[in-house]
């Protein structure tokens, strides 16, 4: 019982946060800088007096202390812990005193799951910038450090009690690939996480100079030659799946390749030409593996109707084995020596609601030769299959790049590999002809890469495409990926502009930027001193170094030129974003505004206010608190059943209680927020409540504890109306108070 008084003394109080007064700095003596020889205890004290006073700490109140010393490639970092019986605080720092990072921790959230009715944030955003700003002004070197203070980007979020703020390191003003983030705690604006990277223990050589030997515009010049558009069909309505695809020509990129302008040298380069291991899925596959296990001696029960028509997709699916027969009979794959690992069935729902079911099948080889250990790839092969037909729908396999590596299949011979291949893969390989050819074999490439496109019109149609890697060593096709749409519908060619008018298009979509940027640097064993030494030691070839470069940048994103306007063409609005054409001038348009301001509403342009409300527009609306953005008047039954899914999870209804076509009165939508706000079982207790409303007498005794919750969450003032219907527009205000509490 005193859990539900405390709930509804809460619903009348307003609570008042008190924040002591900031101490003055405590005075710390300044130390002379240790020598070489000083002990860890040495350090670790040296390098705790320089955090607290970095930070101006206060660290009576903590009980215990430790500190403990990270070796790592480019110097050393410090892990301070501070524990006490109530809060306990994390520092990474350098021996320097440079702050790495920074947690504090009281058992005060941030942010507070609830799966009820989310909450407006209870933030205030100014405060935590000012907050934010205050800390970063201790933690950064200002000579050379500065950051910019973006909009935050939790402090918008439902529930969120907390902002986020993250972006850009400016180093000498300029960007660069360093990033921060700050956690700022809203109920009293303390600094509760910080991150930052340091170029010391990011980058070999330090900060280069920011003043550049280039000018921008002969840069320009430059970075504008790099720019390679091909003239391309593309699909237009992407966005409206249940459209008819309609193709339109466009200047696209011929490739993706960043290039920049070093500022001091003038030579055009990559920003990072450092080569990663592509990541074993394997294990991922393993975990994705059903657990086909059956426990013995169960007794049986029979099966209902839901459950047989479950069991009845699985009607003429193949065995693994069968399938495993149907791969292995492209004798292109090259499977001998392996094995079967795992397979994994699923049951897809296309967009149409009809289902497919596929076979992830991942072979092993089962022995460890010298030739598998030095092949290009792993042993591991994984194949997705139509579980019906044992159709091959992909194929991945995980290899390492070594740039020692000299192939043993000529590009010509892989390309005839690759092609004959295609001819039996794919009924449409004659509308497939060669697009481009991916040789990264200079790199270290394992795999050459063919691309067959479809054209239509004499030009390209790169999203019907199919994509054939051929092992550098084998000769087997040892990667494959294809996509077809029979009905498209493709745009005439009249009229287009010229290649030469669409990059001069196409540039003017960046501005040419001076910014630090990273690539990778061949160490030298002779003359890179002890750190390259010691990274050489650790079986590093290259590390990253900083430089300074000119690049092409747009804070927006561009998806071509459109081939008979000569524009930049603009990214297709998606269709879930909620904005309303119909509002101006109703009663509820400013809550409309609000929740739209957070996401919460309809899709399709129009909010409606002054209809009558429906169960299926209320479940709707509550719904998008979860993410489930709908046009009410457009949605398929597999999306109704989803929002009304989430209505049952957050207690706002129960399946018996759904009527979508019913016109609800306020005293039902009441009970719905409050129930979807976790009120149902505090609302239904007997004899405790009372109201104020003009219409008080004529409430439903089983009811009040609603009216009374209403009230006090100012859901509903003067009278109560209990069988009035309501309109769209009320259930917006209605809605914003209930998330206006504060729980």
């Amino acid at each position: 019982m005193k859990r539900w008084i405390s709930l509804l003394l809460g619903l009348t109080l307003a609570v008042t946060g008190i924040v002591p007064a900031l101490a003055a700095p405590e005075e710390v003596a300044v130390t002379e800088p240790l020598s070489a020889s000083a002990t860890q205890d040495e350090r670790l004290k040296n390098v705790t007096e320089l955090v607290k006073g970095t930070l101006d700490l206060d660290t009576d109140a903590f009980t215990e202390f430790n500190g403990n010393l990270s070796e790592e490639e480019l110097g050393v970092t410090w892990h301070l812990y501070w524990q006490g019986q109530d809060a306990s605080m994390n520092v990474s720092a350098l021996d320097d005193g440079t702050i790495l990072s920074y947690y504090y921790n009281d058992n005060r959230e941030m942010s507070r799951y609830t799966p009820y009715l989310p909450t407006f944030p209870n933030v205030d955003a100014q405060a935590a910038r000012t907050a934010a700003r205050a800390f970063l002004d201790r933690v950064l070197d200002s000579s050379v450090e500065t950051i910019e203070l973006a909009e935050p980007r939790t402090a918008g979020q439902l529930n969120s009690n907390g902002t986020y703020f993250s972006g850009t390191i400016l180093l000498n003003g300029l960007p660069s690939p360093l990033t921060y983030s700050i956690n700022v705690r809203g109920s009293d604006n303390k600094v509760t996480n910080f991150y930052r990277d340091a170029p010391s223990q990011r980058y070999l050589g330090g900060i280069p100079s920011a003043t550049p030997a280039v000018s921008q515009s002969d840069a320009a010049a430059k970075l504008k030659d790099t720019l390679n558009l091909e003239l391309v069909y593309v699909t237009a309505n992407a966005n409206r799946p249940k459209e008819t695809k309609h193709a339109v020509l466009r200047y696209v990129p011929a490739d993706y390749e960043a290039r920049y302008v070093d500022a001091q040298s003038g030579e055009l380069t990559d920003a990072d030409s450092f080569f990663y291991y592509n990541r074993n899925t394997a294990a991922q596959a393993e975990e994705d593996a059903a657990d086909m296990g059956a426990s013995g001696g169960a007794a049986r029960k029979q099966l209902n109707e839901t459950e047989l028509t479950g069991v009845d997709k699985l009607k003429d699916v193949l065995s693994t084995e069968e399938l495993d027969t149907r791969i292995r009979a492209e004798a292109a794959y090259k499977l001998e020596g392996y094995n079967i690992a795992t397979s994994n069935y699923r049951i897809v729902k296309n967009a149409d609601d009809t289902e497919d079911i596929f076979c992830t099948i991942r072979y092993t080889k089962s022995d460890n030769t010298a030739s598998q250990k030095d092949s290009a790839f792993r042993s591991d092969r994984t194949f997705r299959v139509d579980a019906k037909t044992g159709e091959v729908k992909s194929l991945n396999s995980y290899g390492r790049w070594d740039e020692d590596r000299t192939p043993t299949v000529r590009q010509s011979r892989a390309q005839s590999i690759a092609e004959a291949f295609l001819s039996r893969y794919t009924p449409h390989a004659a509308d497939l002809p060669l697009h481009d050819v991916t040789d990264q074999t200079d790199k270290g490439a394992p795999y050459y890469s063919f691309t067959f496109t479809r054209r239509v019109n004499g030009y390209f149609f790169p999203e019907n495409q199919c994509v054939v890697q051929v092992d550098v060593e084998t000769g087997a096709v040892c990667g494959l990926s294809f996509t077809w749409d029979e009905e498209v519908n493709f745009d005439g060619t009249e009229n287009l502009v010229t290649n030469a008018a669409a990059v001069d298009a196409w540039f003017d979509t960046y501005t040419v930027t001076l910014a630090y940027r990273s690539k990778s640097r061949k160490l030298n064993p002779l003359s890179g001193g002890d750190i390259e030494s010691k990274l050489i030691s650790l079986g590093y070839e290259q590390f990253q170094i900083l430089f300074l470069s000119y690049g092409l940048e747009r804070e927006e994103n561009c998806p071509g030129i459109d081939a008979k306007t000569g524009r930049p063409v603009q990214p297709e609005a998606v269709d879930n974003e909620i904005l309303y054409s119909d509002i101006d001038g109703a009663d509820a348009a400013a809550d409309i505004r609000k929740l739209a301001d957070y996401g919460v509403g309809y899709t399709g342009g129009e909010f409606r206010p002054n209809i009558s409300l429906t169960q299926w527009d209320a479940v709707c609306l509550i719904a998008s608190t979860r993410g489930w953005r709908l046009n009410p008047d457009d949605v398929t039954d597999d999306e109704k059943n989803d929002a009304y899914s989430t209505v049952y999870s957050m207690g706002g209804l129960t399946p018996g209680e759904r009527h979508e076509d019913t016109v609800m009165t306020r005293g039902e939508l009441v009970k719905l927020l409050l129930n979807c706000g976790g009120y149902r079982a505090v609302a239904n207790l007997n004899g405790i409540f009372t109201c104020a409303y003009a219409d008080k007498d004529d409430i439903a005794a089983q009811d009040m504890g609603y009216a009374a919750l209403a009230q006090g969450l100012g859901l509903v003032q003067g009278t109560y109306n209990a069988r009035e219907t309501v309109r769209r527009g009320t259930a917006a205000v209605m809605l914003c108070r209930a998330m206006e509490r504060v729980i």
